[in-house]
Protein backbone atom coordinates (compact mmCIF):
# COMPACT_ATOMS: atom_id res chain seq x y z
CA UNK A 1 0.00 0.00 0.00
CA UNK A 2 0.87 3.52 -1.27
CA UNK A 3 1.17 6.55 1.29
CA UNK A 4 0.96 9.93 -0.36
CA UNK A 5 2.91 12.82 1.17
CA UNK A 6 1.01 15.17 -1.11
CA UNK A 7 -2.15 14.90 -3.83
CA UNK A 8 -3.09 17.06 -6.33
CA UNK A 9 -6.78 17.94 -6.59
CA UNK A 10 -8.20 19.24 -10.10
CA UNK A 11 -11.44 20.89 -9.78
CA UNK A 12 -13.45 24.13 -11.20
CA UNK A 13 -13.05 27.51 -11.06
CA UNK A 14 -16.20 28.43 -11.41
CA UNK A 15 -18.63 30.30 -8.31
CA UNK A 16 -22.08 29.40 -10.49
CA UNK A 17 -22.22 25.91 -8.44
CA UNK A 18 -24.88 24.13 -6.66
CA UNK A 19 -23.58 24.48 -2.95
CA UNK A 20 -22.69 20.73 -2.49
CA UNK A 21 -19.99 21.04 -4.91
CA UNK A 22 -18.65 23.74 -2.93
CA UNK A 23 -19.09 22.34 0.57
CA UNK A 24 -17.66 18.77 -0.55
CA UNK A 25 -14.52 20.82 -2.02
CA UNK A 26 -13.95 22.36 1.24
CA UNK A 27 -14.64 19.25 3.44
CA UNK A 28 -11.99 17.27 1.07
CA UNK A 29 -9.41 19.85 1.54
CA UNK A 30 -10.16 19.43 5.52
CA UNK A 31 -9.50 15.57 5.24
CA UNK A 32 -6.74 15.62 3.05
CA UNK A 33 -5.45 18.13 6.05
CA UNK A 34 -6.77 16.29 8.95
CA UNK A 35 -4.30 13.53 7.31
CA UNK A 36 -1.22 15.25 6.99
CA UNK A 37 -1.35 15.32 3.29
CA UNK A 38 -0.32 18.13 1.53
CA UNK A 39 -2.25 19.59 -1.33
CA UNK A 40 -0.92 20.55 -4.94
CA UNK A 41 -3.80 22.25 -6.90
CA UNK A 42 -4.52 25.03 -9.98
CA UNK A 43 -3.82 28.18 -6.95
CA UNK A 44 -6.78 29.72 -7.24
CA UNK A 45 -8.93 31.72 -5.10
CA UNK A 46 -12.03 30.55 -6.94
CA UNK A 47 -14.76 28.10 -7.20
CA UNK A 48 -14.35 24.82 -6.45
CA UNK A 49 -10.12 25.85 -5.98
CA UNK A 50 -10.69 28.09 -3.14
CA UNK A 51 -12.67 25.83 -0.80
CA UNK A 52 -10.66 23.07 -1.41
CA UNK A 53 -7.54 25.01 -0.48
CA UNK A 54 -9.36 27.10 2.35
CA UNK A 55 -10.26 23.73 3.29
CA UNK A 56 -7.10 22.60 3.81
CA UNK A 57 -5.33 25.99 5.19
CA UNK A 58 -8.08 26.27 7.98
CA UNK A 59 -7.01 22.77 9.37
CA UNK A 60 -3.58 23.76 9.38
CA UNK A 61 -2.77 21.95 6.22
CA UNK A 62 0.10 22.72 3.64
CA UNK A 63 -1.51 24.14 0.49
CA UNK A 64 1.05 24.61 -2.79
CA UNK A 65 -0.91 26.52 -5.58
CA UNK A 66 1.01 26.48 -8.98
CA UNK A 67 -0.96 29.36 -11.32
CA UNK A 68 0.05 30.58 -15.07
CA UNK A 69 1.11 34.29 -14.78
CA UNK A 70 -2.22 35.27 -17.01
CA UNK A 71 -4.18 33.85 -14.38
CA UNK A 72 -2.67 35.66 -11.57
CA UNK A 73 -1.92 38.92 -13.56
CA UNK A 74 -5.63 38.84 -13.76
CA UNK A 75 -5.81 38.47 -8.95
CA UNK A 76 -7.29 35.18 -9.16
CA UNK A 77 -4.17 33.37 -7.29
CA UNK A 78 -5.20 32.54 -3.74
CA UNK A 79 -3.30 35.02 -1.23
CA UNK A 80 -3.20 32.61 1.49
CA UNK A 81 -1.06 29.94 0.63
CA UNK A 82 1.72 27.78 2.00
CA UNK A 83 3.55 27.89 -1.24
CA UNK A 84 2.36 29.78 -4.79
CA UNK A 85 4.36 28.95 -7.80
CA UNK A 86 3.66 31.33 -10.79
CA UNK A 87 4.51 29.14 -13.89
CA UNK A 88 4.38 30.55 -17.94
CA UNK A 89 1.75 28.34 -18.77
CA UNK A 90 -1.16 25.59 -18.43
CA UNK A 91 1.68 22.98 -19.49
CA UNK A 92 4.26 24.27 -17.08
CA UNK A 93 1.50 23.91 -14.07
CA UNK A 94 0.18 20.54 -15.19
CA UNK A 95 4.59 19.21 -15.13
CA UNK A 96 4.84 21.10 -11.62
CA UNK A 97 1.68 19.43 -10.01
CA UNK A 98 2.50 15.96 -11.55
CA UNK A 99 6.26 16.24 -10.10
CA UNK A 100 4.95 17.35 -7.04
CA UNK A 101 1.96 15.05 -6.19
CA UNK A 102 1.83 11.12 -5.78
CA UNK A 103 -1.50 10.99 -6.36
CA UNK A 104 -4.30 12.76 -8.11
CA UNK A 105 -8.12 13.45 -7.10
CA UNK A 106 -10.72 14.85 -9.51
CA UNK A 107 -13.38 17.15 -8.39
CA UNK A 108 -16.16 18.35 -10.40
CA UNK A 109 -14.98 20.84 -13.02
CA UNK A 110 -15.16 21.84 -16.95
CA UNK A 111 -12.70 21.42 -19.71
CA UNK A 112 -9.47 22.57 -17.90
CA UNK A 113 -10.29 19.85 -15.19
CA UNK A 114 -11.42 17.00 -17.91
CA UNK A 115 -7.85 18.16 -19.86
CA UNK A 116 -6.11 17.70 -16.84
CA UNK A 117 -7.36 14.37 -15.72
CA UNK A 118 -6.90 12.89 -18.61
CA UNK A 119 -3.36 13.87 -19.18
CA UNK A 120 -2.35 12.74 -15.89
CA UNK A 121 -4.24 9.20 -16.69
CA UNK A 122 -2.31 8.84 -20.04
CA UNK A 123 0.63 9.86 -18.53
CA UNK A 124 0.52 6.87 -15.95
CA UNK A 125 -0.71 5.20 -19.61
CA UNK A 126 2.63 5.56 -21.20
CA UNK A 127 4.73 5.05 -18.36
CA UNK A 128 5.59 8.37 -17.67
CA UNK A 129 4.37 8.10 -14.37
CA UNK A 130 3.23 5.52 -11.53
CA UNK A 131 0.51 7.38 -9.68
CA UNK A 132 -3.50 6.65 -9.19
CA UNK A 133 -6.22 9.03 -10.62
CA UNK A 134 -9.49 8.94 -8.64
CA UNK A 135 -12.92 10.99 -9.60
CA UNK A 136 -14.66 12.34 -5.96
CA UNK A 137 -18.60 11.28 -7.40
CA UNK A 138 -20.12 14.33 -5.73
CA UNK A 139 -23.76 13.99 -5.96
CA UNK A 140 -23.27 12.06 -9.14
CA UNK A 141 -21.51 14.32 -11.22
CA UNK A 142 -18.82 11.56 -12.50
CA UNK A 143 -21.48 9.27 -13.94
CA UNK A 144 -22.07 10.03 -17.38
CA UNK A 145 -17.95 10.07 -17.24
CA UNK A 146 -17.80 6.91 -16.12
CA UNK A 147 -20.21 5.15 -18.14
CA UNK A 148 -17.75 6.86 -20.61
CA UNK A 149 -15.38 5.40 -19.86
CA UNK A 150 -16.98 2.03 -19.50
CA UNK A 151 -18.30 2.00 -22.83
CA UNK A 152 -14.90 3.24 -24.29
CA UNK A 153 -13.49 -0.01 -23.00
CA UNK A 154 -16.41 -2.02 -24.24
CA UNK A 155 -16.09 -0.51 -27.98
CA UNK A 156 -11.95 -1.66 -27.58
CA UNK A 157 -10.95 1.89 -27.70
CA UNK A 158 -9.92 2.07 -23.84
CA UNK A 159 -8.28 -1.75 -22.73
CA UNK A 160 -9.63 -3.29 -19.50
CA UNK A 161 -6.72 -2.57 -17.92
CA UNK A 162 -6.29 0.59 -18.52
CA UNK A 163 -9.82 1.31 -17.44
CA UNK A 164 -9.07 0.58 -13.80
CA UNK A 165 -6.82 3.85 -14.18
CA UNK A 166 -9.45 5.98 -13.27
CA UNK A 167 -11.09 5.11 -10.11
CA UNK A 168 -14.21 7.01 -8.85
CA UNK A 169 -15.81 6.69 -5.72
CA UNK A 170 -18.70 8.99 -3.64
CA UNK A 171 -17.13 8.58 -0.19
CA UNK A 172 -14.10 10.48 -0.35
CA UNK A 173 -11.96 8.23 2.70
CA UNK A 174 -12.86 5.43 0.76
CA UNK A 175 -11.45 6.42 -2.35
CA UNK A 176 -8.27 7.43 -0.55
CA UNK A 177 -8.00 4.25 0.50
CA UNK A 178 -8.76 2.54 -2.80
CA UNK A 179 -5.97 4.95 -4.63
CA UNK A 180 -3.22 4.00 -1.92
CA UNK A 181 -4.29 0.27 -2.52
CA UNK A 182 -4.60 0.00 -6.29
CA UNK A 183 -2.39 -1.73 -8.36
CA UNK A 184 -1.29 -0.05 -11.52
CA UNK A 185 -0.62 -1.62 -15.12
CA UNK A 186 3.19 -1.57 -15.89
CA UNK A 187 3.52 0.27 -19.27
CA UNK A 188 4.99 -3.00 -21.28
CA UNK A 189 0.99 -3.60 -20.59
CA UNK A 190 0.21 -0.47 -22.99
CA UNK A 191 2.02 -2.42 -26.17
CA UNK A 192 0.47 -5.13 -28.47
CA UNK A 193 2.55 -8.07 -28.13
CA UNK A 194 3.40 -8.96 -32.39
Amino acid sequence: MRSFRRVAVFCGSSDAVAPVYREQARRFGRLLAERGIGLVYGGGRVGLMGEVADGALQAGGQVYGVIPDKLQAREVGHPGLTELFVVASMHARKQIMSTMADAFVVLPGGFGTLDETFEAVTWTQLGYHRKPVGLLDVAGFFEPLVAFLDHAAKEGFVRPVHRQLVLHDADPERLLRRMAEVELPAFHQWIEAP
